[in-house]
């Protein structure tokens, strides 16, 4: 079956960079637009395809990840939400749901908040949401560097070399840490969650160091419409640790009637 590869897709202009963007499957399908995380790229999604069959799926590269540029404005959670609306526009999509890990399900979660875009459904994946857990996690955080990152995860930093038009790692990686340490409101949708009047699927690995469960339940309770998957013996990429879990429980979600 067909993945996301890099090679297919199309660059659409927003706000100074030029973001990537790949779609699969029928024409006529209901829409999905995966969001990967800090770091990543779409190709991490690659793996739940064959769960996603029926989908009209839309990949996007997040402003300096992969295949799209890093512009030259701040990178925030606000300005990556606003390049996904204008991606989607700029696509014809004006209804979807969505799919979002780490980063990208916080990416999601502003996006049911604004409310520009019709969405039927959303899936987040080890997201935070309010700034005040960077009182747990900014010691964490703070500390990734361009060159901790390429001694950690040596395989995510020559895909970005092998993707990326114009790399420059270190300028990448102070970027992305910036906006996740940003308190203002163009960082985490903090209590603006509870406008999302789509249903949301809260899924959390047991053993995720980055999203305590308290602020996972917190979450749940926060949303108007929401269920909440704590998986075990799973950590940050929950869906990657334990997809015989996750699968299924996303395939009934995205296939449950309101």
């Amino acid at each position: 079956m067909p993945v996301f590869d890099h090679q297919g897709g199309r660059h659409i202009d927003v706000a100074g960079a030029r973001i990537y963007t790949q779609t699969l499957g029928p024409e006529d399908a209901p829409v999905l637009v995966l969001l990967h995380g800090g770091f990543g790229t779409i190709e991490g999604f690659n793996g739940l395809l064959p769960a996603l069959d029926g989908w009209r799926l839309v990949g996007i590269d997040s402003r300096g990840h992969g295949a799209s540029t890093l512009g030259g404005e701040p990178w925030t959670y606000q300005r990556v939400q606003e390049d996904v609306e204008q991606v989607l526009a700029a696509l014809g999509v004006r209804r979807a749901s969505l799919l979002g890990f780490s980063d990208g399900g916080i990416v999601a979660l502003r996006l049911g908040a604004a409310g520009r875009l019709a969405i039927d459904r959303i899936a987040v994946i080890g997201a935070t949401w309010h700034r005040d857990i960077l009182q747990t996690t900014r010691p964490i955080l703070a500390g990734v560097t361009a060159e901790s990152w390429r001694r950690k995860f040596p395989d995510t930093y020559a895909d970005y070399q092998r993707l990326n038009p114009e790399p420059d790692f270190d300028r990448f990686a102070r970027a992305v840490v910036g906006g996740w340490l940003d308190e203002t409101p163009s960082g985490h949708p903090d209590e603006s969650v509870r406008r999302i009047q789509a249903p949301v699927l809260v899924v959390r690995g047991d053993t995720d160091h980055l999203v305590p469960l308290e602020s996972t339940v917190a979450l749940r309770q926060a949303l108007p419409r929401a269920h909440l998957l704590n998986i075990p013996f799973a950590g940050h990429v929950a869906y990657e640790d334990a997809p015989e879990i996750f699968v299924p429980a996303l395939r009934r979600f995205l296939k449950e009637a309101d």
